[in-house]
């Protein structure tokens, strides 16, 4: 059962959604500074506070400690935690377990972000209610227990609020007026706001779009689906056919550094030791599995979401 009675907007948690809507404001007025007053350096580091809060989510929290797709040195697993934290996503710990859920539950009740609700919730409304009973229900019998063995995830859940105020608003506000003189109002709006919102966006929309529109080359009977620009967005995420069908596959796609930026670091730490033991699925593999359960051409699959506010 995918659907019940259950309505998100009999739940609605209304200081989230007051949260959301005034972040997102702050964001807008900061793409306004960037035209207006910002330096192009403040700029350069927002976009750099982009890329690397993304690619902790990515070769991080989602493909090293969701799916153990392959193993990380000490350093590099540090670097992740502290990527990640910036990003302000929730801890290491969480937002795993929550992951590893919504793979085993996909598009059912006991998924937190279920697409079938709709756009909007799969894409964020689901932070702005009470979750489905469900959630909790499926969630507590998932197994995370590999994760609190590793010492830079229990570190991280342990002092997550300090780490997270000091890395994703202080940091990026600090480092603008000092290094470059830059004023408080347009490094706070720029670095901080403007970075955050989009790249919770980017993110966000591997759950939404990635989930209703785009091709799907090896399993046409899921939900989720391989999408090339939201991969560019997010640093290789976009290819959820495939990481739904193989998610134990390193890359999140058969087409290697294409799209895939999180694939081409990972490929070059390799090449130093600091990533080893990389999952990936075989050319066998994945051609068996496109002729079981693909179509025989790859085509557009638009699937019909409803009504955009179907919760």
């Amino acid at each position: 059962k995918t659907k019940d009675n259950w309505n998100c907007f009999n739940h609605i948690i209304w200081r989230n959604v007051l949260y959301y809507t005034a972040i997102h404001i702050a964001a807008i007025y900061g793409g306004y500074l960037v035209f207006t007053s910002a330096k192009i350096l403040t700029t350069l580091f927002a976009i750099f506070l982009y890329h690397i809060s993304i690619f902790g989510v990515t070769a991080g929290i989602h493909r090293l400690w969701s799916h153990r797709a392959y193993k990380a040195s000490l350093p590099l697993r540090i670097i992740l935690g502290i990527f990640s934290t910036i990003a302000y996503q929730g801890t290491i710990y969480e937002w795993a377990r929550e992951h590893r859920a919504h793979h085993k539950y996909s598009e059912t009740d006991a998924d937190c972000v279920n697409s079938k609700r709709g756009f909007f919730f799969a894409h964020c409304g689901w932070l702005m209610c009470a979750p489905h009973p469900a959630v909790a229900d499926h969630g507590d019998k998932i197994d995370s227990s590999d994760m609190l063995a590793d010492p830079v995830v229990a570190i991280q859940r342990r002092h997550y609020k300090p780490a997270a105020i000091i890395l994703c608003f202080v940091m990026p506000s600090v480092v603008p007026m000092y290094l470059w003189s830059e004023t408080f109002c347009n490094a706070f709006f720029v670095c901080v706001w403007l970075r955050y919102i989009l790249a919770l966006n980017a993110c966000w929309l591997v759950n939404s779009v990635a989930h209703m529109w785009g091709y799907k080359p090896y399993d046409v009977s899921i939900g989720p689906t391989d999408n090339s620009p939201i991969s560019a967005l997010v640093l290789g995420e976009g290819f959820h056919n495939f990481h739904h069908t193989f998610p134990w596959d390193y890359s999140t796609s058969e087409w290697g550094w294409k799209c895939n930026v999180t694939t081409l670091i990972l490929d070059q730490l390799a090449t130093i030791g600091w990533v080893y033991d990389r999952r990936y699925a075989t050319r066998d593999l994945i051609e068996k599995r496109k002729t079981r359960t693909g179509p025989k051409a790859h085509t557009f699959i638009h699937q019909d979401i409803g009504v955009i506010w179907n919760c």
